[in-house]
């Protein structure tokens, strides 16, 4: 189980509630903490790295045991909104020479390499690291709606190569794309990925020794595709996404394990019987968790009593592949 720290306003309280939780978290065992810089304008980012300093500084835990993802793809905003968001972007990006317009995809995302690069460091400032373990290329399927397929590749090529040599001058360690639709659609959808198209990318920039090795993608008794729905393809043969990426080499993260919420409630029956725990929210983390294949599941804990909650399930096995598999079998 991961800690996410997608959802929460922007604002002073939040900050504390969620440093506050982040540092229960890590006392309590948990060591992947996910985020992105657009998360609350920038907050979460610091509020992690805020915890993990003061973790680290106390001897709670050693960075080396805390694995941190972060991401970038969307502009974002630095703290606040400000009053005029347009006006900010024009002089934060476009005329300071970070972001060339034509790159930008819904006026809103960039995957090009000199923004990403200038993303990763103001990372690297927030969460007061000299490493990111993991970086991702944020949601790179919304530039897809406009476009073209080989124009999206290339552009990914582009940004895969610039991460390779992030990864040379230990900025960070690994990367990977993080998406929403992409890896969940049917083959032949407009924003349909590949992995194995994508993975060759990353062997096109990085060799076969190239630092691709992370997916994340919802997954949730809501959204299950990564496991149930086989639209991949690995040397021709079709599979499910979690199935391919472990056929690649390839770690597979899950996010929205509550579906921002709406699992905390309403879960039926034969899901709780199977799944064998007490309430609707720990039978919704036990589905993902107990997944083949995913290694991580991430759940949104902006205060602590989310994660001492939360951290009952860990206190179980996972469901074992049989019976998990029955939840499928009896759809």
């Amino acid at each position: 189980m991961g800690l996410g720290t997608y959802l929460g306003e922007p604002d002073d309280d939040t900050d504390r509630e969620y440093t506050a939780a982040i540092a229960t978290a890590l006392r309590s065992g948990i060591n992947v903490l996910d985020t992105a810089i657009n998360y609350r304008h920038q907050r979460s980012e610091r509020n992690i790295g805020a915890a993990l300093r003061q973790a680290i500084d106390s001897g709670e835990v050693k960075r080396h045991e805390v694995v941190v993802c972060t991401k970038a793809g969307y502009l974002s905003f630095d703290g606040d909104l400000p009053a005029d968001p347009r006006a900010y972007f024009l002089r934060e990006y476009v005329e300071s020479g970070v972001v060339d317009p034509a790159q930008l995809a819904g006026g809103m995302h960039c995957m090009a390499p000199a923004y990403l690069e200038n993303q990763i460091e103001r990372s690297r400032r927030n969460l007061d690291l000299e490493t990111i373990d993991v970086f991702y290329v944020h949601n790179p399927e919304s530039q897809l709606a406009e476009v073209r397929r080989e124009v999206f590749y290339e552009r990914l090529r582009d940004a895969f190569a610039m991460l390779e040599k992030q990864v040379a001058a230990r900025r960070i360690a690994y990367y990977g794309v993080a998406t929403w639709s992409g890896f969940r659609l049917a083959e032949g959808s407009r924003d349909h990925m590949s992995l194995e198209e994508v993975e060759a990318l990353a062997r096109e920039t990085g060799g076969k020794q190239h630092h691709f090795r992370f997916v994340q993608l919802p997954f949730s008794l809501a959204m299950p595709e990564a496991f149930a729905m086989a639209n991949q393809r690995v040397e021709k043969e079709k599979m499910s996404l979690l199935g391919a990426a472990t056929k690649l080499g390839i770690a597979a993260v899950g996010s929205a394990t509550l579906y921002q919420g709406h699992l905390t409630h309403g879960v039926p029956e034969p899901v709780r019987r199977i799944l064998g725990l007490h309430g609707d929210a720990e039978n919704a983390i036990q589905f993902a968790r107990s997944a083949p294949g995913l290694i991580t599941a991430l759940v949104g804990m902006s205060q602590s009593e989310h994660v001492s909650a939360n951290l009952k399930v860990g206190l179980v096995a996972p469901t074992a592949r049989d019976e998990w598999s029955r939840l499928f079998a009896e759809r």
